[in-house]
């Protein structure tokens, strides 16, 4: 399996930062880690493993990137609106350089032209961020898969709620959002899905709220609930990762 690690300087947080890319052609994938994770998560807990049938036929490459939690979601200490001003940066970064970076390199090794569209996916708070870039950004992505997610800003922010802490809490949005609003037939062009368990650790009522808002508003999404022994843990995301994925690729 082919893999290039980058370090580069993002103008958007003004700090070095990390990602790594799993493949040699395909669709373009981003994938964000768990709750303060880091880059180098997808490899060490085995999911390169999991996406190796589909990443070494080159159907896929996977960017993994790293989070920026411990600064935005996780520093509940901090002040509300600096954490999410933080976090905004941190989405401009995605959105603007690593997206723009990853959209080169899929052009450059499948000799393709234009914008190609990208896929995302995470797990646990990294579904969160996966679901919120996706919903936000459907120009730039065209596939989720979001694994035991949490899907409103509550779950960090708490009672708190400005401009955009809304702006980047899908259940928020999607839930304020005119039934006239093309993003709604976008959405519903693409391949959504969303997934979790309702064993330990897992918060199933994020997904029960976000599948009535999508419901709601019309909005086509395959939202799944595993059974009670589904725990919050890797073990389940890999089987569920293998079970998805031939349906995001379909």
């Amino acid at each position: 399996m082919e893999t290039q690690y980058v370090k580069a300087y993002s103008h958007a947080l003004g700090r070095d930062m990390e990602w790594k890319v799993y493949g040699s052609s395909g669709r373009p994938v981003i994938f964000i880690p768990c709750q303060d994770g880091r880059f180098y998560d997808f490899e060490n807990y085995g999911m390169t493993d999991v996406w190796a049938p589909w990443i070494d036929s080159g159907q896929v490459m996977v960017c993994s990137v790293d989070t920026l939690d411990q600064e935005t979601w996780s520093a509940v200490w901090g002040n509300p609106r600096d954490r999410i001003l933080r976090y905004e940066s941190w989405i401009h970064h995605l959105t603007d350089e690593v997206v723009s970076w990853l959209r080169d390199l899929a052009n450059c090794r499948n000799g393709w032209s234009g914008v190609p569209f990208i896929l995302i996916t995470g797990c646990s708070l990294g579904a969160a961020h996966a679901a919120n870039l996706y919903f936000r950004r459907p120009d730039i992505f065209d596939g989720l898969l979001a694994l035991s997610g949490v899907y409103s800003t509550e779950f960090a922010f708490g009672s708190y709620m400005d401009d955009l802490v809304y702006a980047n809490s899908p259940i928020h949005y999607l839930g304020g959002m005119p039934a006239d609003h093309p993003y709604i037939s976008y959405y519903n062009q693409k391949k959504t899905i969303i997934c979790t368990g309702q064993g330990p650790w897992e918060l199933p009522d994020y997904t029960r709220q976000l599948d009535s808002v999508l419901r709601d508003k019309g909005i086509h999404a395959w939202v799944d609930y595993w059974g009670h022994d589904c725990a919050h843990d890797w073990p389940w995301w890999k089987r569920q990762t293998t079970y998805f994925v031939p349906t995001l690729l379909g």
